[in-house]
């Protein structure tokens, strides 16, 4: 076991040759998020290395963790050049991308020849995600996520509000919003920064097929009278925000130094936050992003999915993608982590259904919409969310009625999409 530099990433490098499956050196390049390579989940993907390279004699395997874009766009060019991670994960959002890159090899044959017991553990809607078209599968569905809401219940309670109160509806939200700014605190980040910051308020008024492209149909499914809907409460709401994205690191910091009351967000903050309570004291809690009627809610959800690239050694690849992500593997990892997977049977675990974080991420997938559908089908024109968010921006700041903008940007992606 050796540490090895990968630019301002480290990885780690183990080999096994203890038992039979591979009779001569070689070697996967296995790429991850950054956040699955460093802390519980690097040490738990260093064990599930170590038992797997155990049984294969002579086989090396280097995780990498990397960010979003570096994930993407070296995937893309290894498709190319042949120099690109062997397995590998990404988001089902960009699964279209890879798979007109010729990124993805087709494991259809490969999955159809595993045992019946271990296809049936995962969830069928996600296979049916992975596999766009007859006898096509270009993954297997791993981990996911479904978005929720953080509270700072210092300052809920510094401005008169009472934690055990459910947040009713968005006029509900807004009326704890202006008790906050009275206070002198901040309520939430500048939610027209980002389309997942959008989706996740769009969401609390839109149903889950008013969100994403009809490719068959060549227009978006985003319904104009619900974006001006979401829009409305954006402008609403500009007078509490406080200028920062969701995605900033000046936002967690606002939340954790007990400035900022709500942020929207996934999973992968809350070990921040926890770190935070540990050191500092932070008191915080997670509810479901509240939606513009009671009974509404909000948020947005997707999957990554772990894949692996057609080159010679794919069979051991394949065989390494399939351990991973098998009920022994991603029960741990929902016990340990608390993180959401797409394993039926580990999720049905009592071990792991009782986790607080992956309880929260459940509940909170049950009633979001997914982040970019379809998946595997067509990538995304590439000035969609451009325009999507400029003209948000535009009616945010006043240049145009939510109504106007609404139609104005749905009519002006049905021609992107349309030209595709």
């Amino acid at each position: 076991m050796g540490w090895i530099g990968f630019g301002s990433v480290t990885v780690l490098a183990l080999t096994g040759a203890l038992a039979s499956g591979v009779t001569h050196a070689q070697e996967l390049d296995y790429w991850v998020y950054s956040d699955f390579a460093q802390g519980e989940a690097l040490k738990l993907q260093q064990t599930f290395i170590e038992e797997f390279t155990a049984k294969h004699p002579g086989l090396e395997i280097t995780i990498s963790g990397r960010g979003d874009d570096d994930l993407l766009t070296g995937q893309i060019a290894g498709a190319s050049s042949g120099t690109g991670p062997d397995v590998f994960m990404n988001s089902t959002s960009l699964g279209a991308i890879l798979a007109q890159a010729g990124a993805l090899k087709n494991i259809y044959e490969d999955w159809m020849a595993m045992p019946e017991d271990f296809r049936a553990q995962f969830n069928p809607d996600l296979i049916k995600m992975c596999t766009p078209q007859p006898s096509v599968m270009y993954c297997l569905p791993y981990t996911g996520y479904g978005s929720f809401m953080y509270r700072n219940l210092t300052v809920l309670e510094e401005a008169g509000i009472d934690p055990k109160q459910p947040i009713t509806d968005w006029s509900d939200w807004k009326a704890q919003m202006g008790k906050i700014q009275a206070v002198g605190k901040k309520a939430v980040p500048d939610m027209s920064q980002s389309w997942l910051s959008l989706a996740n308020i769009y969401s609390g008024v839109a149903a889950p097929d008013e969100w994403g492209i009809d490719f068959d149909n060549k227009k978006t499914r985003i319904a104009p009278e619900k974006l001006a809907e979401a829009t409305q409460m954006l402008l609403d709401i500009k007078p509490y925000t406080s200028g920062t994205s969701e995605d900033d690191q000046v936002t967690k910091d606002l939340f954790t130094t007990n400035q900022l009351a709500f942020l929207v967000s996934g999973p992968w903050v809350d070990p921040i936050f926890e770190q935070a309570a540990k050191e500092r004291g932070l008191k915080y809690d997670r509810v479901l992003v509240p939606g513009a009627q009671e009974g509404q809610y909000g948020g947005v959800k997707g999957f990554e999915f772990i894949a692996i690239a057609p080159k010679a050694n794919a069979k051991i690849a394949w065989e390494f993608a399939a351990y991973v992500a098998e009920k022994k593997q991603m029960t741990r990892w929902a016990a340990a982590l608390g993180r959401f997977n797409s394993n039926d049977a580990a999720l049905a675990d009592p071990q792991v259904s009782s986790h607080s974080l992956l309880a929260i991420t459940n509940e909170a997938s049950k009633h979001a919409i997914f982040n970019r559908p379809p998946f595997f089908v067509k990538p995304y024109p590439s000035d969609y969310w451009s325009v999507l968010l400029d003209g948000v921006a535009d009616i945010v700041e006043g240049d145009e009625t939510p109504q106007d903008g609404a139609k104005r940007i749905v009519d002006e992606l049905n021609e992107l999409v349309a030209d595709e």
